[in-house]
């Protein structure tokens, strides 16, 4: 009686979760190599074609930088004007997410997806407000360059070398029913530069010693054209229907407490489970050499920050307590039903222990039998 209760219960909150998705709001997001490519110029020029068809479109927050054209387009689009913040002694403004609930428009415009809301405000990030307004039944158009999101952080620091603070997680780009990739060549890009299109005529020598380099452009242009098609396939994958179905895929990053290591494993394996829309799964293996009493306090503390940026980035977090690293590895991997397993690179404390046992045998002769892939991650 107990258990048909339960599955009631289930069906009745399976039910409630298909009515709040058919009720949330669509999202599109532009996306673009980098700053300049003219995303925000296409959110305003489809914000007129809207209001040519009579949508009730708003303006949330938009940010021209000054340039021109694109401030050109904001005649005639109506906005929700920004809630002024004193910070610090000086008056600054950020989206007024209460106003946008409170007025309801049909479609917003939100600008710079990856911002920072200064202190006070509801949410510590734009992504979040948007998340909000998308719950709330509104759909929204928004914008992002490349470099902010959140598994490409490294890879595209290590190109630019720029830091970059402000990201967004992956997961923010799985919610978009459609994404757009504003794309330029370098030459264009580049060309836009020199005439002013992107940044003041000051600026334009030192930005094309640096960041406006033709290599850099070529590779971010790359990532994003990359990033846009993967997610065309995952849509494919989830809306068209398939005659034979596929075995789904599951990914099992294995990390030990070599901090920089580990990061990058967990990174590299986000970026692999978002291509193919895939549960993934963080395991950390906690020898007796690696127990709390042993390891140094800075070790810990990078531990943790793994910790908590695989969950941040969507994984299952194991952790387990055992010797027998490979062994556990395995038994994770059959539970779990993993398709892909990935180690970091040879050098690792966890490859020299699974190559001292004569386990690593039985793991390949594992993953031969169950049709489960070894990755080893540079």
């Amino acid at each position: 009686m107990a258990q048909e209760q339960n599955r009631k219960d289930d069906s009745v909150k399976n039910f409630i979760e298909l009515v709040k998705k058919s009720r949330r709001g669509k999202l599109k997001i532009y996306i673009g190599m980098s700053a300049g490519v003219g995303k925000t110029y296409r959110m305003l020029q489809e914000a007129h074609a809207l209001l040519k068809n009579g949508i009730d479109i708003q303006i949330g927050y938009i940010e021209t930088h000054n340039r021109a054209e694109t401030h050109a387009l904001l005649a005639g689009v109506p906005f929700i004007g920004r809630r002024k913040i004193f910070y610090k002694g000086k008056e600054l403004e950020e989206m007024d997410l209460q106003g946008i609930l409170n007025r309801h428009p049909e479609v917003l415009i939100v600008d710079e997806l990856a911002h920072s809301n200064m202190e006070g405000s509801k949410n510590g990030k734009r992504w979040q407000d948007v998340r909000d307004i998308l719950e709330a039944g509104i759909s929204v158009i928004t914008a992002v360059n490349i470099q902010h999101l959140e598994s490409l952080n490294e890879e595209i620091e290590s190109i630019t070398g720029i830091a970059i603070t402000e990201r967004v997680p992956d997961k923010v780009l799985e919610l978009a029913d459609e994404i757009v990739n504003i794309d330029l060549t370098a030459d264009e890009l580049i060309s836009r530069l020199k005439e002013g299109k992107i940044y003041d005529k000051a600026k334009v020598a030192t930005a094309l010693q640096n960041f406006f380099r033709n290599e850099k452009i070529l590779q971010l242009r790359e990532i994003a054209l990359k990033e846009v098609a993967h997610h065309l396939e995952r849509k494919i994958n989830v809306e068209v229907p398939k005659q034979i179905k596929l075995r789904p895929e599951k990914f099992l990053a294995c990390i030990s407490s070599n901090a920089e290591t580990a990061k990058i494993v967990i990174r590299k394996t986000a970026r692999l489970a978002s291509y193919y829309r895939s549960p993934w799964i963080v395991l950390y293996v906690q020898s007796s050499s690696e127990s709390l009493d042993r390891i140094k306090l800075d070790k810990q503390r990078h531990l943790i920050n793994n910790f908590k940026l695989a969950t941040e980035l969507g994984a299952e977090l194991i952790k387990i307590k055992n010797d027998a690293i490979t062994k556990t590895i395995m038994q994770v991997a059959e539970e779990k039903e993993v398709t892909t397993i990935c180690i970091g690179k040879p050098h690792l404390n966890l490859w020299q222990v699974i190559l001292r046992t004569a386990i690593f045998n039985e793991l390949l002769t594992k993953i031969a039998a169950t049709e489960t892939d070894l990755v080893i991650l540079s």
